[in-house]
């Protein structure tokens, strides 16, 4: 694509979650040490939420890549599982044969995990399970989950599991019937955007990850409209410099301005909703007359 137009080993915006990508916004860096410092110090339940794009997935694979050697991870990335199936994914990440057998028990699987939870533990290694996108999770999985963390021994748990979840999460942790899995939430963290002045540095570091050794590559009108357009949500900021880049090769310039930002963001579908909301905005000033009319046009646009 455009790699050798701009002096790129790789492409900078991937939206895969890539963990040499990940920027110590104040953010994520708060969140990465709020779950760093529960899992040295054996918390059983620690929650991570965010809108969708923050970032969640990443953290999680941030921390997994930061734990070091004296953790054991698991990691399930399909929320979408009924307790059983939560359990024998659970022994196969901990490596246990969870064999053929058809109709397998979930007893005797608990009794299982836990006995290599305790072979673990003898090892001297802390066992970590992270949850991705838990705000699909049915119900009873959740409640399964807190059977999970009463696993311990008389000095501290056998297992710790992390969460992460969209903001849907906090509605479904309020059903009564899980209350119990909510009160053991020792630790909780909500991702937000970036802050309006990361990002720039922001693009800047995903550049330099990504090779790049020019000038100022978004021009300060392509920044602001691209911070305005994707509301500093990380993900949106990726897909939306990279079409912008395109932009710009196409017409074999070298730096992006606002009309390649613009160009990004009308062909982007989840942006479209907003734009759509922003010229209903405008039709109303036009509807209730006076000069404010025009203003409505740029600044909703």
């Amino acid at each position: 694509m455009y790699r050798q137009h701009f002096g790129l080993r790789e492409l900078p915006f991937s939206i895969t979650p890539d963990t040499s990508y990940f920027f110590s916004s104040e953010s994520s860096q708060e969140a990465l040490n709020t779950l760093l410092i529960a899992a040295r110090t054996g918390e059983g339940f620690i929650k991570i939420t965010g809108e969708v794009g923050t970032g969640k997935t990443l953290l999680c694979r941030k921390l997994m890549s930061s734990l070091g050697v004296g953790f054991y991870v698991a990691y399930i990335p399909n929320p979408y599982l009924e307790p059983l199936a939560l359990f024998m994914e659970l022994g196969s990440e901990l490596g246990l044969d969870m064999g053929q057998d058809a109709h397998p028990n979930q007893h005797l699987l608990l009794k299982a995990v836990t006995n290599r939870l305790l072979d673990l533990t003898r090892e001297g290694k802390r066992v970590v399970v992270c949850l991705d996108e838990v705000q699909a999770m049915p119900i009873e999985t959740l409640e399964a989950l807190r059977l999970l963390t009463n696993l311990e021994t008389e000095k501290r748990k056998l297992l710790q599991v992390i969460i992460f979840g969209q903001p849907e999460l906090e509605a479904k942790l309020n059903y009564p019937s899980i209350r119990q899995l909510k009160q053991r939430i020792t630790f909780d963290y909500h991702l937000g955007p970036l802050a309006r002045a990361e990002s720039d540095y922001y693009l800047h570091h995903r550049l330099m990850v990504a090779g790049y050794r020019g000038g100022r590559l978004f021009t300060p009108m392509a920044l602001w409209l691209m911070q305005k357009k994707t509301r500093r949500i990380p993900r949106l900021l990726n897909i939306v410099a990279h079409k912008a880049m395109l932009s710009a090769y196409g017409k074999g310039k070298k730096s992006v301005g606002v009309f390649d930002v613009l160009a990004a963001s009308n062909d982007t579908a989840s942006l479209r909703v907003h734009r759509l909301f922003g010229m209903q905005g405008a039709l109303l000033l036009i509807v209730l007359g006076g000069s404010l009319a025009a203003f409505g046009w740029v600044y909703l646009l």
